[in-house]
Formats: C-alpha cells, sequence, structure tokens
C-alpha cells in the first residue's frame, strides 16, 4: 500500500499543471563552470548547454518551449547516443524535453528535469525526417495496450528494445524511466545478457518515450544523486507488483508543496528575476 501511494503522489506530481515559475523567466544559460545543483526533483543549473538543433542523427520536439537544455554530459549523451544510433539503422532519434535555460521547475508536464541530467527520447524511430509542423505539434506513438499489462504488438519493433539497450549501458545513465508494459516486454526480449535491465525502472505514464536520468557529474559538488537501483534485472516480483488492481478504498494523497530549493538556485533566482 505504502509503495502505491507514493507512486500516485509521484504521478500527480509528474503530470500536474503549475503555474507559471519564475525559472521560465531566464531565458539563457547562467554563465559560469557547469553546476548541476540540487536534487533532479529539485534543483537547477549553472553553465547549461544548449543542444545543437540541427543535426542528421536526432530531431528535438516542440523547440518552442525551449526546453533543449542541459549540462554537457547530457548534450554529449544524447549525441552519443544518437551517433550509436545512427550508425546500427535504428532511426532518427527523436528528442522531447530537457531541461530550461538554468533548469528548475516547469509550469507542467514534469516534476524532475530540473537540474541539467534527464531527457525524454521517443521511441518511433523514425526512419524519414519529420517535419516542421509535425516537431512542433508531436503525435505521440502509444506503445501501451489499452489493457495496460501489455505492448501492443504491431508497434513494437526490435529496434526499441535496441535502443534502450544502448541507452541503458552507457556509464553515465543511471536509470530509464519506462512504463511497466514496456520494462516486461524488454524482460521477454533481453536473452541471457541482463544485466542493463537494472536501471531501467517502471513508471506511471511513460506510454511512449524513455525518461533517461544521468548520474551527477563529479565536479558538480552540490548535485544530490539517488541511490543505486536494487539489485537484480528487476523482472520479478518487484515489475509483477505494477500490474496488481488497487487495493479496496486505495485513494490518491493529495499534492504536496514543493519543498524549498537548494540556497544556492534560490540564491540565482535572487540575482537574474527577483
Amino acid at each position: 500500500m505504502k509503495k502505491r501511494l507514493v507512486g500516485l503522489l509521484a504521478l500527480l506530481a509528474s503530470t500536474a499543471t503549475f503555474a507559471a515559475t519564475p525559472w521560465q523567466k531566464i531565458s539563457h544559460p547562467i554563465a559560469g563552470s557547469p553546476q548541476s545543483i540540487g536534487a533532479f526533483s529539485n534543483g537547477c543549473i549553472v553553465g547549461a548547454h544548449e543542444l545543437p538543433l540541427n543535426d542528421p542523427r536526432y530531431q528535438v520536439m516542440r523547440q518552442d518551449q525551449r526546453r533543449y537544455f542541459g549540462h554537457p554530459d547530457l548534450v554529449s549523451f544524447i549525441q552519443r547516443l544518437s551517433n550509436q544510433s545512427t550508425q546500427l539503422g535504428l532511426g532518427t532519434l527523436l528528442i522531447g524535453d530537457m531541461g530550461m535555460a538554468a533548469g528548475g521547475r516547469f509550469s507542467s508536464g514534469h516534476a524532475s528535469h530540473q537540474s541539467g541530467l534527464d531527457v525524454d527520447i521517443f521511441l518511433q524511430l523514425p526512419k524519414a525526417r519529420w517535419t516542421s509542423a509535425q516537431l512542433l505539434k508531436p503525435q505521440a506513438l502509444d506503445l501501451v495496450a489499452s489493457d495496460n499489462q501489455h505492448v501492443v504488438p504491431r508497434l513494437w519493433q526490435p529496434e526499441i528494445s535496441s535502443l534502450i539497450k544502448l541507452a541503458a549501458k552507457d556509464n553515465d545513465v543511471t536509470r530509464i524511466f519506462v512504463n511497466p508494459a514496456i520494462k516486461q516486454q524488454l524482460c521477454l526480449d533481453a536473452g541471457a545478457e541482463r544485466d542493463w535491465l537494472r536501471k531501467v525502472r517502471p513508471w506511471f505514464a511513460h506510454r511512449a518515450h524513455m525518461h533517461v536520468r544521468l548520474r551527477c557529474p563529479a565536479d558538480s559538488l552540490e548535485c544530490q544523486d539517488q541511490p543505486l537501483p536494487p539489485p537484480g534485472d528487476g523482472c520479478g516480483a518487484e515489475l509483477q507488483s505494477w500490474f496488481a488492481p488497487p487495493a479496496p478504498g486505495e485513494r490518491p494523497p493529495k499534492k504536496k508543496t514543493p519543498p524549498p530549493l537548494p540556497a544556492s538556485c534560490q540564491a540565482l533566482l535572487d540575482e537574474h528575476v527577483l
């Protein structure tokens, strides 16, 4: 029960729509040595880099929202993964949200993506490049069946497993969040090589994309990492618990007020916005 309630609270936080936040007023990265500060769901970034928007190996969706900034480690990871994908002929990567110019809390869509170390990568892998109109208003491909227990067989392609595996095997990656049904299909597809599955974590929603999270950079002394995932491939009882029906009378908890910002992030806001 406790685990499910915690998960429901996280779902509320990740899908909620907030009022405009002061972080949106910062349109350009804060000058300085790149530093991810605070936690993934309560932090900011100094010296963020912009992901180059014109690259033959990937395309950036919803560019008008300007959520394509991150720590240089994140930019390097996206370029590295897209290069591997191109070499293997998997298709063009579709890059969703990274973070804002100084990180911080979004007005909608995410509770995390605040410290420049998170990116959403969609699992469509088109062979032909999308038009500007398609990128501006993308139609996400829902890979999960209506029963929420399985992927849609006609939509699931081997390239999807290959892409997630490539990302999970990257040394900078600590977690990849996908829908439980997608995790289950990865477990079925994996074969004997299964160590990488430890990083792939089932989570609510995430029916069309993977949310990749990097470890804190070694020189970001105020960055707060998460504990390592539990040992094992996560394909047993832990995964099956996500498919259990809700307990009778179970209700989602009320949304919590965001915690206070780390002092360095508050100082950054005070200097540049407030």
